[in-house]
């Protein structure tokens, strides 16, 4: 039985790692690649680059800030922002991206998708498809397309995606939980794995998510950022469900209650009694 992955979500804005709420308020977070750094620290399983200004600016995707986020990753990193043309994707993998995210074009171009995956192969290629009110949504129009999202999701199979990036817009920055119905209506409808993003603020809100016998993985971007321990607390979180993810490091929180906010609850003064040093005064002769 394949793990169910977890991956961050990374925003950036002129550079920055931003907090994304709504698609429409951003507030800074850091530098990419120490994002990167720390993630790859706590256990997370992929990282998600998204450049948000390059296919509004109409520029080429921000290669250094790839290569140097790359010096740091160790798990698969996929990049999207910009990507416009076939030797803008391997430009992206050169820099040290592992997959590349689709998102603008493949609303303009869908056969874009099939001439990409042709050259550097379905795995490579994951389509990204922004949700909001139930409809397909368009970042760099702003606005909905009253198109279903089953409907890309089919078509973006049809030609050639290795993988969906669902995100939904109405619960992003939420931290009310991922949109289960539209989770549900979109992985019942295609046989490529399916990531969804936007909403997570709980690891219950994980746990109801990977519920979805065909969900692949969920992805989080605030969430990951602001709460201590916050990638292997939800993986301990989500092994105690009986989820099975990839939790290999000795501090995994098995034994830790989670509390309203999806924090560590405190040890009681007895447990913590226990866990200090006994001290052996110096020996005299």
């Amino acid at each position: 039985m394949l793990k169910k992955r977890l991956l961050a979500s990374l925003i950036v804005s002129n550079g920055i790692v931003v907090q994304s709420i709504g698609f429409k308020k951003y507030l800074p977070v850091g530098r990419p690649h120490i994002a990167v750094e720390y993630l790859n620290y706590w256990g997370i399983d992929e990282i998600v680059l998204l450049d948000i200004n390059a296919t509004l600016e109409k520029r080429e995707p921000d290669y250094d800030c790839i290569l140097e986020c790359a010096k740091y990753c160790f798990v698969p990193l996929t990049v999207g922002g910009g990507i416009r043309t076939v030797n803008q994707i391997r430009n992206v993998l050169s820099a040290g991206a592992d997959k590349v995210s689709i998102n603008s074009v493949f609303l303009e171009n869908p056969d874009f998708i099939s001439e990409a995956a042709a050259i550097f192969g379905e795995q490579c290629i994951v389509v990204s498809i922004d949700v909001y009110g139930g409809s397909v949504y368009s970042y760099k129009d702003k606005k909905t397309l009253n198109q279903s999202p089953v409907i890309f999701a089919r078509k973006a199979e049809q030609c050639g995606a290795g993988e969906i990036f669902l995100n939904s817009v109405d619960r992003d920055g939420s931290k009310m939980g991922y949109d289960l119905d539209l989770i549900h209506i979109v992985t019942e409808s295609v046989n490529i794995p399916v990531v969804a993003c936007g909403g997570a603020g709980h690891p219950a809100h994980f746990h109801k998510a990977l519920l979805v016998e065909n969900l692949s993985g969920v992805a989080a971007g605030n969430y990951f950022h602001f709460t201590e321990h916050s990638v292997i607390v939800t993986k301990a979180y989500l092994e105690s469900q009986k989820v099975s993810t990839r939790l290999n490091t000795y501090a995994d929180y098995r034994d830790n209650n989670i509390d309203v906010n999806g924090r560590r609850t405190r040890k009681s003064d007895e447990v913590l009694q226990s866990l200090r040093f006994k001290d052996y005064p110096q020996e005299v002769i």
